[in-house]
């Protein structure tokens, strides 16, 4: 931050995403795609660098070559400032292993802070989709002299098993515990039906960051992830402290967005993210030009809707030729449908085509999935549960390239 304390940014980018098979099959999950244009890593670059984190690594392991090449083509930063983005694969700089853990992630790729040397440095993690000013989180950070600073987020006790789940003491401020992922925490004062849940973003003091992760290295009981480990760890320490996400405001933004958090690693969750993004007034809003989420936007015509193309509730991306009906759907550049094809309520990836008189219902297209003429995908749930990937809550997901039965 020019003028102000100097903040390295780090984002965790390498874990497998098994949970969102088969669209990372192929891929790391902050490459998925996103929004029509977007991946999902663009979301955590777009607020570190909105919020003035110029100088940002992003840790790399599993399937990371469309992510690698998305990041050095895409983020350029002005090297004349010394401003910088770039990808940092596994290195094995402490023997022949992979990370055992995010926090081992950062303790193997310690050469990044010991060469910058900040003040401060922010973890935040690269497949959320949400728009946050980390300046704000930063302020507090430095008010009360916290060791670490978490972002945290109100969602419903029963969803607590999913996530890290902060109990604030009696300020508010101070964490009191740090539980990851229990089945049954306590709720929150005054609001027994919630939890605070740790949006994977923390801020560290430098020096309480780099003693932390050595400590832990020694622990032979430990797991060696920020949540499991490193959080705990400073917490027991009294250094810990939560950030309200609901206090945080970006230019631009609505009501209806304001706060707006989606952890998209499963099927359903990505699925349902994409619905947000559809209506008039949408739970969030690309079209936010005052905190833009930025990406790659390719070198394609603007998107067509041709003779008897209808459209309506949709996301489309340039490049796409509409000639039959699309509703509620998000498709991204290059997708064709063909007169007399119907696709509702789906996703599709890059260069999706459906054939002539097809359909396509409540499902998720990865990139050149040839739907060919007349076939149906979304209309017989027992056909397309013995051909293709089918989610809890009924989503249908195809791999990319993957051959429609």
């Amino acid at each position: 931050m020019r003028g102000g304390p100097s903040v390295l940014g780090i984002v965790l980018a390498g874990g497998a995403g098994k949970r969102l098979m088969p669209l990372t099959a192929d891929r790391a999950k902050p490459a998925v795609t996103f929004g029509g244009t977007y991946r999902l890593v663009d979301f955590v670059l777009s607020n570190l660098v909105n919020g003035e984190v110029m100088r940002i690594c992003v840790l790399t392991q599993y399937k990371s070559h469309s992510l690698d090449r998305h990041v050095t083509t895409t983020w350029r930063m002005s090297s004349l400032l010394g401003n910088y983005v770039t990808p940092v694969p596994a290195q094995q700089r402490l023997g022949p292993r992979w990370y055992l853990g995010s926090a081992d992630a950062i303790l193997q790729s310690l050469n990044l802070v010991y060469d910058e040397q900040p003040d401060y440095i922010a973890v935040f993690g690269a497949d959320h989709v949400y728009r946050m000013d980390p300046r704000q989180m930063l302020a507090q950070h430095l008010e009360h002299g916290a060791g670490v600073t978490v972002a945290g987020i109100r969602v419903p006790r029963a969803d607590a098993s999913s996530f890290g789940v902060i109990t604030p003491a009696a300020d508010g401020i101070a964490v009191e515990r740090f539980l990851e992922k229990p089945a049954d925490p306590p709720g929150l004062p005054g609001d027994p039906d919630r939890v605070f849940a740790s949006m994977g973003n923390y801020l560290f003091t430098t020096k309480t960051l780099v003693d932390a992760l050595h400590a832990d290295a020694e622990d032979p009981q430990s797991v060696h992830d920020m949540g499991g480990s490193i959080l705990p760890r400073l917490t027991a320490a009294g250094v810990a402290q939560v950030y309200d996400f609901d206090t945080n405001h970006v230019p631009g933004e609505t009501p209806r967005d304001h706060g707006y958090w989606r952890d998209v690693g499963t099927l359903d969750a990505y699925y349902d993210a994409h619905m947000d993004l559809i209506s008039d007034q949408p739970a969030f809003n690309l079209d936010n030009r005052k905190w833009p989420i930025y990406t790659h936007p390719g070198q394609l015509a603007p998107a067509k809707i041709a003779a008897g193309g209808i459209v309506g509730e949709s996301v489309i991306s340039p490049g796409c030729v509409i000639r039959g009906q699309v509703t509620r759907s998000v498709l991204s550049p290059g997708v064709v449908v063909d007169a007399g094809a119907v696709v509702q309520g789906s996703v599709l990836h890059d260069a999706v085509r459906v054939g002539r008189g097809a359909i396509v219902r409540g499902a998720v297209l990865d990139k050149n999935v040839d739907v060919p003429p007349g076939a149906v995908i979304g209309v017989n749930p027992d056909r397309d549960r013995e051909l293709y990937t089918v989610s809890a809550a009924g989503v249908i997901a195809l791999g990319k390239g993957q051959r429609v039965g």
